[in-house]
């Protein structure tokens, strides 16, 4: 056998594989140079600073205690939430943001992944880059690596950023560590999904179901009882960031589970990738039928069956978390308690009234503020098709641009006031069942559908960008998030009038409760109407794709 015929050594090989990793990495952190710090920095942030918030609130170890016995007592708030395992200020704060932060950690890693992985592959590019000098290893080397900088620059942020605020150093570094580490976990299992998948969408929607089983799993378990020591919440990632317990004696030991299980999903993903062509996926489509059926005859039937899904999943979550929050809207008065700062805070949320009607109008605007969230991606999948080069043959055809972009802009909007709907009436049934009063359905259905004209506001706005700057459709998920910052943390933070009357939600009456006049919701229509007309104008007159 001759020299040239014989294998590469096993370094010689791996480094082949790895080839260019470098370079992808560069291109990876320079194409999300303000993704990732937008990421980093406002969730960091927004971390450090409940802190302050807890103290102005709870400013005595009394009333840490008390809020700490209320909220263990209860069980949908110990789902919501998980349980109060120090009554401490840093207690307090890994209590509210452990979970939540775990959340969002996870959606950042996975959109870094998936984006520079399928997403990649889907547009063709990856296979340009493979022509050259990168290893087959290497996209998925620098995909994990990029997302592996983002985690570990979000849990420094929060770790340095509490610790600053005068938080023990020992209980912020776990609290880091614990978000951090989460989205660790979830980046490695969407570079799994991205190797069974055909598309960044189904990529994105398979981790992004991992990740609601995995809180399902972590609420159920803490639901059955205060410590976070259920079977089913040892078994979620987002439990062990519970069970790291952050200023609560911290488990070292813990961040092991982080690292195990990035470890296993990495390894998978890298044996996966090593067994699939270019393009190609271990979970291929299903063939159509082959004639299509009446429904597909035009655009809006094609929007229809691609957005079908979607709107089904985001109304059964609506129905779920109105759920939920009628539950536990009976117990408002016993979750506050006699806390002037508390109620204060509820009532700036959710108006002057009674402090149940106030807590009810508080989760009716949070429905609305989430609803953004499916709005902005409805009107995005717009240009999901164009870089997809699937708007072209549609458009070949006898469509108009208008028409066809009206065809998911009727399931934008339309879709809207469906999983608002859905979420009022089991906001307004769960709690007129828990408090013998069926009366209240009717208000508490119309202050969910009320939220409306503010969530086409946003949707308005995204079709602006869309129109008018479709290379930056990612500052319209930048407007979405800047609304849901203003409306979760705003009231509490004591933010000015000014800066919370830069949302459209903070414009409408605090229902239900409140007086109600016309004046606000035709003006954020007709605001919303001109957004979306300028936005239609400019999609008419530029190139598409």
């Amino acid at each position: 056998m001759t020299a040239l015929a014989a294998p590469l050594p096993a370094p010689a090989a791996r480094s082949r594989h790895l080839a260019g990793t470098g370079a992808l990495v560069r291109l990876a952190l320079r194409r999300d140079r303000v993704m990732i710090p937008a990421w980093v920095l406002t969730l960091g942030l927004v971390v450090a600073a409940m802190g302050a918030s807890f103290d102005a609130v709870y400013g005595t170890a009394a009333e840490r205690a008390r809020l700490a016995v209320s909220m263990n007592g209860n069980g949908s708030m110990r789902a919501l939430y998980g349980p109060v395992l120090s009554d401490s200020l840093g207690g307090l704060v890994a209590w509210r943001m452990a979970g939540f932060g775990a959340v969002l950690a996870a959606v950042m890693s996975l959109l870094i992944v998936v984006r520079h992985t399928r997403e990649e592959e889907e547009t063709g590019r990856q296979e340009l880059l493979s022509a050259a000098m990168v290893g087959r290893r290497a996209p998925l080397t620098a995909a994990l690596l990029t997302a592996l900088t983002a985690d570990a620059a979000l849990a420094v942020v929060i770790a340095g950023g509490l610790t600053a605020s005068g938080l023990p150093g020992a209980g912020s570094l776990a609290l880091g560590t614990a978000i951090g580490g989460t989205g660790l976990v979830f980046a490695g299992l969407a570079a799994v999904a991205a190797q069974l998948t055909e598309s960044a969408r189904l990529a994105k929607g398979l981790t992004g179901a991992v990740l609601g089983l995995a809180f399902a799993l972590r609420a159920a378990g803490d639901a059955q009882g205060p410590g976070a020591t259920s079977p089913l919440t040892r078994v979620s990632p987002i439990g062990w960031a519970e069970n790291l317990r952050p200023y609560a004696g911290e488990r070292w030991w813990t961040a092991l589970f982080f690292l195990a299980a990035a470890a296993l999903a990495v390894g998978a993903s890298y044996a996966l990738t090593a067994r699939r062509d270019i393009g190609m996926s271990f979970l291929p489509a299903r063939p159509g039928p082959a004639v299509a059926p009446r429904s597909l005859s035009g655009p809006f039937g094609l929007a229809w069956r691609l957005q079908r899904a979607t709107l089904l999943g985001w109304t059964l979550g609506f129905l779920c978390a109105g759920g939920i929050f009628g539950g536990i809207a009976e117990g408002a008065s016993d979750l506050v308690g006699g806390n002037r700062q508390t109620r204060e805070i509820v009532e700036r949320m959710g108006g002057q009234q009674g402090l149940t009607e106030a807590f009810l109008a508080t989760m009716t605007g949070m429905l609305g503020m989430v609803a953004a969230l499916y709005a902005a991606g409805a009107v995005l999948r717009l240009r999901g098709e164009e870089t997809g080069e699937r708007a072209e043959p549609v458009l070949a055809c006898a469509v108009g641009r208008l028409r066809w972009a009206g065809s998911h802009l009727a399931l934008a909007y339309g879709g809207t006031a469906v999983i608002l709907a859905a979420g009022g009436l089991a906001l307004g049934l769960a709690y007129g069942l828990s408090a013998g009063d069926l009366g209240t359905l009717g208000p508490v259905l119309l202050a969910a559908v009320a939220q409306v004209p503010a969530v086409w506001t946003l949707t308005g706005l995204a079709v602006l960008v869309l129109g008018l700057a479709p290379r930056a459709t990612g500052a319209v998920w930048a407007l979405v998030g800047g609304c849901l910052a203003l409306g979760w943390i705003g009231p509490a933070l004591g933010l000015p009038g000014w800066a919370m009357d830069l949302s459209p939600y903070s414009h409408l009456p605090r229902l239900p409760g409140a007086d109600a006049t016309a004046a606000p919701f035709a003006w954020l229509l007709v605001l919303s109407a001109a957004l979306a007309a300028a936005g239609l104008a400019g999609l008419r007159r530029r190139d598409i794709g």
